[in-house]
């Protein structure tokens, strides 16, 4: 069903377009192979990701600094494998880390295709929680920077999603009302709720099929959205 009267289109970022999960992998093989740490990659990243996702769930409610979640994902994940890593290089590798993420680029599928058949009828837009010169950074490397218009990143706005104040400040930006905006995300609560909140319009980018309480138009292939813009 075709949701009408939409001047313009916000996405996320990290695990909407740009494949976080895939090119995370390849920037740790990377950071393990440069600092010589003796852990296959592929078992790390299966303890890692779901730390990851708590500790960036604290980051959006307030409950942690930046550094502490750079800092606690590594070393949490480290202590499973009884791996004793001093603070020292604990920052080290995290820093490493946010370093290589964004030269590794894949998106998901669909992206490209997608982002051409919405760039001729709406005005596009980013809204991320990510640190902003590393989204930036994405967006540049991954060659879809030009599709957007504006790009409203947490650091710059001092709050996070589903902050409303952060989409308040995008739709402002682009000059843009909430009834003829929507926001196309892949976390329910940051991306769905808190733009709803607002007033925007919304799809949910449900690409890991997770289980969720909610309403609203539901995708879990980017090129759905063409079923409803």
């Amino acid at each position: 069903m075709q949701i009408e009267g939409i001047t313009d289109v916000f996405f996320d970022l990290d695990h909407t377009l740009w494949d976080f999960d895939r090119n995370s992998a390849l920037a740790f093989a990377r950071v393990f192979q440069r600092h010589k740490i003796d852990l296959k990659v592929s078992e790390f990243i299966l303890e890692y990701e779901p730390i990851n996702l708590r500790y960036w769930k604290l980051f959006r409610e307030e409950g942690i600094t930046k550094q502490e979640m750079r800092r606690g994902r590594l070393r949490e994940t480290f202590q499973i494998f009884k791996m004793d890593v001093p603070p020292a290089s604990i920052d080290l590798l995290a820093e490493s880390y946010i370093q290589e993420l964004p030269f590794d680029n894949h998106l998901f599928s669909g992206t490209i295709e997608i982002l051409d058949y919405l760039f001729s009828k709406y005005k596009l837009h980013i809204i991320t929680n990510g640190f902003g010169e590393v989204q930036q950074m994405k967006l540049k490397n991954s060659r879809i920077e030009d599709y957007f218009n504006t790009v409203t990143t947490s650091e710059e706005v001092g709050v996070k999603k589903p902050n409303p104040i952060i989409f308040e400040t995008a739709m402002k930006k682009a000059s843009a009302l909430p009834g003829h905006s929507i926001m196309i995300g892949d976390n329910y609560e940051a991306d769905i709720e808190g733009a709803l909140k607002v007033g925007m319009n919304s799809i949910f980018f449900n690409y890991n099929n997770e289980s969720y309480q909610g309403t609203g138009p539901v995708i879990n292939n980017l090129l759905q959205i063409k079923d409803f813009l």
